[in-house]
């Protein structure tokens, strides 16, 4: 388990993670990961080596927090007006990332790395997406799942089958997991009513 402290935010240390996660994205896309080496990533980003070994423990470690850093979302999720297209939209998105040659590295990457952390935090950033779009619904007074039921249903389903089945899932696949998802929503509340 990594049990290293957690650095402070700001000042020399961001600038440190910063240089780092901005030298190991370059050298990922120039030479590719077979190649990347903690002392080639020290050089670009104009740090020892040991301040990488002793902030990330190693590459893997590394890697996997550089990968973490690129699931962080750039904004909300789109508003299409309804839950259901909103999160159409979004694992549609969401499939053809992690499907792709870099999503499938950056999962890696997270999944080789020695304690869960990064693992915790994509789920959170994933987790906390879909909290949004759940939240706009409940405002328009839409029948919404819980953000678990979303991730149990459609994310975890859509995971899997990339990391383990010989063909990433078809959009036709996602739209039925999250139809399946939704007519839960609308199966409980018509229990509910009838109680």
């Amino acid at each position: 388990m990594n049990t290293r402290s957690a650095p402070r935010p700001g000042g020399r240390s961001a600038r440190v993670q910063a240089a780092v996660h901005k030298a190991t994205q370059e050298l990922l896309d120039e030479i590719g990961r077979n190649a990347l080496t903690v002392p080639l990533i020290a050089a670009r980003a104009a740090v020892t080596p040991s301040t990488i070994y002793r902030r990330w423990g190693d590459l893997p470690d590394l890697l996997a927090d550089v990968a973490v850093q690129r699931l962080r979302p750039e904004g909300e999720p789109a508003d299409t007006g309804t839950l259901r297209n909103d999160l159409l939209n979004w694992a549609e998105q969401y499939l053809e990332e992690m499907s792709s040659e870099i999503g499938l590295a950056m999962m890696r990457d997270v999944l080789s790395q020695s304690s869960s952390e990064n693992a915790h935090q994509c789920a959170a950033i994933t987790s906390g997406q879909i909290q949004i779009m759940i939240e706009r619904a409940i405002a328009r007074g839409e029948a919404v799942p819980e953000v678990d039921a979303v991730m149990d249903g459609v994310i975890a389903p859509i995971i899997f089958r990339t990391l383990f089945s010989p063909a990433p899932p078809s959009h036709a696949h996602v739209h039925m997991l999250l139809d399946t998802c939704l007519k839960q929503v609308k199966r409980s509340k018509k229990t509910t009513a009838k109680a």
